[in-house]
C-alpha cells in the first residue's frame, strides 16, 4: 500500500483544482495567424481560433492536413513558427506557459521497465501531485483497466492497455488543460465510452479538453466546438450541429467531406476569414 498521508494527498488535490478555478477567466488557448513550413513546405498558415476554458474542442483533418503540426507548435516542440500562441493567456514560447497542459500523444509508448503503477506515480510528479493506491486504482477501474496489471511491467500492456494507462496519467494530471491526440487509438467500443466519460467528466470539472480525432461521431457527440483545417488552412470553425446545417448533410463525416470538396474546388476562397458560426 502507498505510504502517502491523507493530507499530502488532499494538498495535491487541492492544488489541482486551484490550477482550474485560476484558468477560468482567460481562454484557454489563443491561437492567432500561425503558420509554419518545413524547409520550403508550408504545413500551416494563418491559423486563428481560440479554444474557451471549460469546453470540450475538436480538431478535424484528413492526414497531413497539419493537426500535428499545430500541436506540436502548441507544445513547444517547434519553436520557429509564425504568429503567436497563448496558454491561458501565457506566452507558449515560455515553458512556464505549459505547466497547466497535459498531452497524450497519439503514438503513446510508456517506459516498459515501470510497471503501470510506477509510471502514473511518476508522471503525476511533474504535476507536483502525489497520487495513492486509491485514486490510481478508481481511475483504473473507470477504465476498466485491470487492477492487477498496474503492479505489472508496462512491456507486458497490450495496445490499449498502454493506451489506457496513458489516459489515466493525463486526466489524473489535475491539469485544467488536456490534449489528446487521437485518444481513442487501440481502444474496442466499450473502452471508448469510458474514455467519452472521463471527457464528459473534466468538462464538469470546468476543465478543458483539446483533442484531434479520425472518428468524427464522437466527435459529433462529445464537442462544443470543432475546427476543420483542411488544405493547410482553418477552413470551418463552430459548432458540429452549425456545420451540419451549413452543408445541409445529416452527419459530421459527410459534412467534413462537403466542406473539404468546397476547398478544394474552390481555391480562391481559401484565403477569405471564416467566421465562428457558433450558436449564440
Amino acid at each position: 500500500m502507498s505510504s502517502v498521508s491523507k493530507e499530502t494527498q488532499s494538498d495535491s488535490n487541492q492544488a489541482g483544482a486551484n490550477d482550474v478555478a485560476d484558468s477560468c477567466d482567460v481562454a484557454a488557448l489563443n491561437i492567432a495567424n500561425v503558420g509554419y513550413s518545413y524547409n520550403d513546405h508550408l504545413a500551416i498558415r494563418d491559423v486563428t481560433f481560440d479554444v474557451k476554458t471549460g469546453e470540450v474542442f475538436g480538431l478535424v483533418g484528413l492526414n497531413g492536413a497539419g493537426k500535428t503540426t499545430l500541436m506540436k507548435s502548441i507544445l513547444g516542440l517547434l519553436n520557429n513558427y509564425s504568429g503567436q500562441i497563448h496558454i491561458f493567456g501565457a506566452d507558449a514560447a515560455d515553458h512556464k506557459s505549459r505547466k497547466k497542459l497535459t498531452f497524450l500523444p497519439e503514438k503513446f509508448e510508456p517506459s516498459w521497465f515501470l510497471t503501470g503503477r510506477e509510471f502514473i506515480q511518476f508522471s503525476s510528479r511533474f504535476y507536483n501531485r502525489v497520487l495513492d493506491d486509491a485514486t490510481i486504482e478508481n481511475a483504473a477501474k473507470s477504465l476498466e483497466l485491470d487492477v492487477g496489471f498496474l503492479n505489472r511491467k508496462v512491456q507486458s500492456y497490450s495496445k490499449g492497455m498502454r493506451q489506457k494507462l496513458g489516459l489515466i496519467s493525463a486526466f489524473l494530471s489535475g491539469c485544467p488543460l488536456i490534449m489528446l491526440d487521437e485518444p481513442m487509438s487501440g481502444l474496442d467500443p466499450k473502452a471508448r465510452i469510458f474514455v467519452k466519460n472521463l471527457i464528459t467528466d473534466a468538462k464538469k470539472q470546468g476543465r478543458t479538453v483539446f483533442f484531434s480525432s479520425h472518428i468524427l461521431s464522437d466527435m459529433d457527440e462529445l464537442c462544443d466546438r470543432i475546427g476543420i483545417i483542411h488544405a493547410r488552412h482553418l477552413c470551418f470553425l463552430g459548432t458540429p450541429d452549425a456545420l451540419k446545417k451549413q452543408t445541409g448533410e445529416n452527419n459530421l463525416e459527410r459534412a467534413f467531406l462537403h466542406i473539404a470538396a468546397q476547398v478544394d474546388g474552390e481555391p480562391q476562397k481559401q484565403t477569405q476569414t471564416q467566421p465562428d458560426v457558433s450558436a449564440a
